[in-house]
C-alpha cells in the first residue's frame, strides 16, 4: 500500500492526479489533500478517495468544508500553516503542484521526509533551485519530474548513463502565436493568448506557454534537475507536441520520448515509479499525424528563452526575479493592465533593476521574490500614469 499526498489536488495538475489515484484503486491510501479555493471539490474528492485529512488554504473557507465533510471523519484544517503542517505529513509519495512562490515551503516540507516528491511546482527549482536541491540531498528525497518535457528526458535517460549525454532537447508547442506576426502579438488579448493550441492547462501555464516563458522556466528547471549547463540544454519548437523530450547522447544516438498531449501520462509514470501503470490516456497513433514539425524557436518575438539563459547563467536570485516578476505581468496582462508583449519587457526591466544577489536560504528567496513582485507592480504603475 503506497501512502499519498496531493498539494494542489483542485488544480488541473491535481485533478489529473486524483483521477490516476482512482484508477490506482486499493493500491493506494490517501493521507492529505490540499486545496486553494475550490471548497465543493476538494470536500468531494476527499470522500471518494477516503482521505485521511483536507486543508483547504484560503481560511475563509474553513466553515464551508467542515459542513461539507461532516460526519465523515475526515479531518479538517485551513489556512498557510495547516498547509505546510499537511506537507509535512509522512507519505510515501507527494505530488508538489501548488504553483508560483506559494509552494515552495510545502514542497520543502514534503521534500524532508525523505520520500519520492513529484515535482509539478517550477518555482520549487526555479525560485529556490539551490536551497530545494541541498534539502533533496540532505533528507535523501527522491525528485520525479512531472511536466511532460523533463519527465520525457527522465525516461529518455532510463539506462542512467547520465556521463554519456552530449544535450537535452525540451520541445514546445509554439503557443497560440507560433505563426503570428509582432503587431499581431503586441494587440493580443487574454482569451486570444489563452487558446492553447495541445494542451488543456490553467491560466497561468497558458499565458507562459503563448509567451514561452513556460519553455524558459523549464530550460532552468531542467538544469537544476539535469545537472547540466545552460549550453547543453536546447529547445525546439514541435506543434504536433507528440515528442515531449529527447536526449542527445555522445555517440550520436538520440532517444525520444513520445505520447498523447495528456498529463496523465507522466503524473502515471511518476506515481507508479519504477514500475508502470495502465491509464485511460489516449493511445499514441502516428499515423493520424503523418508529419511531425521541428523548428527553432524565434529569438526576437519571443524573448523569454533569451531572458531565461540569462538567468541561469548570472545564478543568484536572478531566475526567482524573473519567475516572480514575470508572475506579476501575467496577472497585469490577464487584468488589462499591460499588453502581451510588455510580459518580457516588464520582466527584463526587473531583473536589470535588481540583477542577481546570492541566495543560500529560503528566506533569501522570499525576500528576493517580493522584492521582484514590488518593482514589477511600480513598472506597472509607471506604465498605466
Amino acid at each position: 500500500m503506497k501512502t499519498v499526498t496531493v498539494l494542489g489536488c483542485t488544480g488541473s495538475i491535481g485533478c489529473s492526479t486524483v483521477d490516476l489515484l482512482h484508477q490506482a484503486g486499493e493500491g493506494v491510501s490517501v493521507k492529505a489533500l490540499v486545496g486553494g479555493r475550490n471548497v465543493a471539490l476538494l470536500a468531494e474528492q476527499a470522500k471518494a478517495l477516503r482521505a485521511e485529512m483536507a486543508v483547504i488554504a484560503d481560511e475563509q473557507a474553513l466553515p464551508e468544508l467542515k459542513a461539507l465533510l461532516a460526519g465523515t471523519g475526515i479531518a479538517v484544517s485551513a489556512g498557510r500553516s495547516a498547509v505546510i503542517e499537511a506537507a509535512g505529513v509522512p507519505a510515501d509519495w507527494t505530488m508538489a503542484a501548488i504553483t508560483g512562490a506559494a509552494g515552495l515551503e510545502p514542497t520543502l516540507a514534503a521534500v524532508r521526509n525523505g520520500r519520492a516528491i513529484a515535482l509539478a511546482n517550477k518555482e520549487a527549482l526555479v525560485c529556490a533551485g539551490d536551497v530545494m536541491l541541498r534539502a533533496v540531498k540532505e533528507a535523501g528525497a527522491t525528485l520525479l519530474p512531472v511536466d511532460s518535457e523533463h519527465n520525457a528526458v527522465f525516461q529518455a535517460m532510463a539506462d542512467r548513463q547520465e556521463n554519456q549525454v552530449g544535450k537535452i532537447i525540451l520541445t514546445a508547442s509554439g503557443g497560440p502565436f507560433r505563426t503570428a506576426t509582432t503587431a499581431e502579438m503586441e494587440a493580443a488579448t487574454p482569451a486570444q493568448a489563452l487558446k492553447h493550441p495541445t494542451w488543456s492547462m490553467g491560466a497561468k501555464i497558458s499565458i507562459d506557454s503563448a509567451s514561452m516563458f513556460n519553455k524558459g522556466l523549464e530550460v532552468i528547471e531542467a538544469a537544476r534537475i539535469f545537472g547540466l549547463p545552460e549550453d547543453r540544454i536546447d529547445v525546439l519548437v514541435h506543434p504536433q507536441s507528440v515528442v515531449h523530450g529527447m536526449v542527445q547522447y555522445t555517440d550520436g544516438s538520440l532517444i525520444a520520448q513520445m505520447g498523447s498531449a495528456d498529463m496523465r501520462i507522466p503524473i502515471a509514470h511518476c506515481l507508479a515509479w519504477p514500475q508502470r501503470m495502465a491509464t485511460t490516456s489516449p493511445q499514441l497513433d502516428l499515423a493520424t499525424f503523418g508529419t511531425l514539425v521541428f523548428e527553432a524557436p524565434d529569438p526576437v518575438r519571443f524573448p523569454a528563452l533569451r531572458l531565461a539563459r540569462q538567468a541561469l547563467r548570472e545564478g543568484g536570485a536572478a531566475s526567482t526575479v524573473l519567475s516572480a516578476a514575470n508572475e506579476i505581468a501575467v496577472e497585469a496582462f490577464l487584468g488589462g493592465q499591460i499588453g502581451f508583449l510588455d510580459i518580457p519587457r516588464l520582466v527584463e526591466a526587473v531583473m536589470d533593476r535588481l540583477g542577481a544577489p546570492p541566495i543560500d536560504t529560503l528566506e533569501a528567496v522570499l525576500h528576493w521574490d517580493n522584492e521582484a513582485r514590488i518593482a514589477a507592480q511600480g513598472y506597472i504603475a509607471k506604465q498605466a500614469a
